[in-house]
């Protein structure tokens, strides 16, 4: 029964990144809408998604998750919730519309070497992680070892930059994109101190080292 949850939740954890990506896709065809109460009501599912992202990682609310769970099945029932959150963002998503720019030529080609940057940098970043513990197949080994090899040589965070890079480089730009790329930046730019705050906390002086090694958490020379 454990497996079957497991697996289940890793097949709706990989159907919502799908997902993500057909809807950002389809974002430029989104019709033109008044620009209130849009934006508000957008702001309100991505900060649904964001807080659970954030709080339910936070080491005290696992304790409060594994009070109420089986351990083993602490992890896949915080993937099943976000994946259902993401996947609910996307669909309630009101329509900004409003087209802002459509970049030609040359910065089409700018904009879309940005985005496979992102995309190349993604791959990397998760051929270091364990795929099958992040999307709930497996349950978090105690005593895990620091990264800090590949992608993690040049930032802190190079999943989040990953994330920055492939919405920036949008190419066609409408008020929807907009929107969201602005929501999930500000998110990850907020949600990094924290994230940085347990990982001192479970690593201790090799997380501080780690710190000084590689100074920027998400953009080289800037952030």
């Amino acid at each position: 029964m454990t497996q079957t949850v497991r697996a289940l939740g890793f097949a709706l954890f990989m159907s919502a990144i799908g997902y993500l990506g057909w809807w950002w896709w389809r974002l430029p065809h989104a019709p033109e809408a008044p620009l209130w109460p849009a934006p508000l009501l957008d702001t309100l599912l991505f900060s649904a998604f964001a807080l659970h992202h954030s709080v339910l990682a936070r080491p005290f609310a696992k304790r409060v998750v594994e009070r109420l769970l089986p351990s083993n099945l602490a992890r896949s029932s915080y993937v099943w919730v976000a994946s259902l959150l993401l996947i609910g963002l996307c669909v309630g998503w009101q329509p900004v519309g409003h087209s802002l720019y459509r970049a030609t030529g040359v910065a089409a080609l700018g904009l879309g070497l940005l985005q496979l940057a992102g995309a190349a940098l993604g791959v990397l970043t998760v051929r270091r992680i364990n795929l099958r513990e992040l999307g709930g197949l497996e349950t978090p080994q105690a005593g895990v070892a620091l990264e800090a090899t590949g992608p993690y040589r040049l930032v802190r965070h190079p999943l989040y930059l990953a994330v920055v890079l492939l919405l920036a480089g949008s190419a066609q730009m409408t008020g929807d994109r907009l929107l969201f790329a602005a929501l999930a930046t500000f998110y990850i730019v907020v949600a990094i101190p924290f994230e940085e705050a347990g990982l001192e906390a479970q690593f201790g002086a090799r997380y501080a080292e780690y710190r000084r090694v590689v100074r920027w958490r998400l953009i080289p020379y800037i952030h």
